[in-house]
């Protein structure tokens, strides 16, 4: 296993420039269509029809047709596809993928249910099981977040639910920022991102150890992969989270805040986190922006 992942690690990138313009239209626009389902049910609380997962945490139908969604649109790439709501699939089937698609259809259910508009879309495109291309989609607030393997991360806004998306790459590219932005020059503080919903003791004293150095901190409290946003933004310095995750949580994210300049490693072994494991629960981890000196 180790040899593995240490292998793809120094494996060089086999897909050239003209086939990731080929790709991100289809991810761009399964993210977009994909919002713009979850949108739908969201207008309407009586149809979000809950139940659970095997792991008991909430699923709605929302998240089933966001799958639905993104499969139909990226099923034309003949690439395969690891989703949350396909989180069965065999270890043995996926274990040699060089090359898949690694999505949350609705990544912060928790706070799709609670109406708090804290929800996005995650697609990662993996290779040798390191993501190469990736976008957030924040449906409610029309903010898309993408991001390519030394190519960097960009925010198109404006981007608004469509399930009849249909961007070409000239469209995307045109008028997104590149990332981070440059710091507010008054802005002096810690600010550190935790979850919403998904706080523990080690949370808490994670915090109050950060808060010895830093008695200004500011602690910002966000659902879903959004905060993996937010640090690529340079709006918040530190994230910790000290819960489980799983892989479609953190990939998407993680290369986006990489191309922005920041950093993502596991707690408290200070490790890259690795993908397409047997288990797909992430160890604890931080997040650090461009600009966190910790």
């Amino acid at each position: 296993m180790t040899s593995k992942h240490n292998d793809s690690r120094i494996r060089t990138t086999m897909i050239n420039d003209d086939v990731k313009a080929y790709l991100l239209p289809p991810l761009f626009n399964a993210a977009v269509r994909a919002g713009a389902a979850i949108m739908q049910i969201y207008k309407n609380r009586d149809d979000y029809d809950i139940g659970l997962k095997s792991d008991r945490t909430p699923i709605t139908v929302a998240d089933r047709l966001a799958h639905k969604t993104i499969r139909e649109c990226l099923g034309p790439t003949r690439i395969p596809v690891l989703s949350e709501e396909g989180r069965e699939m065999r270890y043995e089937e996926r274990r040699n993928w060089e090359l898949y698609w690694l999505v949350d259809p609705l990544d912060g259910t928790l706070e799709f249910i609670k109406g708090n508009n804290e929800f996005t879309v995650n697609i990662a495109l993996m290779e040798n099981n390191a993501c190469i291309g990736a976008v957030i989609y924040v449906p409610y607030y029309e903010k898309m977040y993408v991001a390519g393997r030394s190519s960097g991360a960009y925010l198109k806004e404006h981007v608004a639910p469509a399930a009849d998306a249909a961007y070409t790459y000239e469209e995307i590219v045109s008028a997104w920022r590149r990332l981070p932005f440059e710091r507010e020059p008054r802005r002096t503080g810690l600010r550190v991102a935790v979850s919403r919903s998904h706080q523990t003791p080690e949370t808490h004293r994670h915090i109050d150890l950060l808060r010895e150095k830093h008695p200004d901190l500011e602690v910002v409290e966000q659902g879903s992969s959004y905060k993996f946003c937010l640090l690529a933004e340079g709006s918040v310095d530190y994230y910790v989270r000290t819960t489980h995750t799983y892989e479609w949580d953190t990939a998407a994210g993680e290369l986006i805040l990489a191309e922005a300049g920041g950093t993502t490693r596991s707690l408290p072994d200070d490790r890259e986190l690795r993908y397409n494991e047997e288990d797909l629960r992430n160890p604890w981890f931080v997040c650090r922006s461009k600009f966190c000196k910790l």
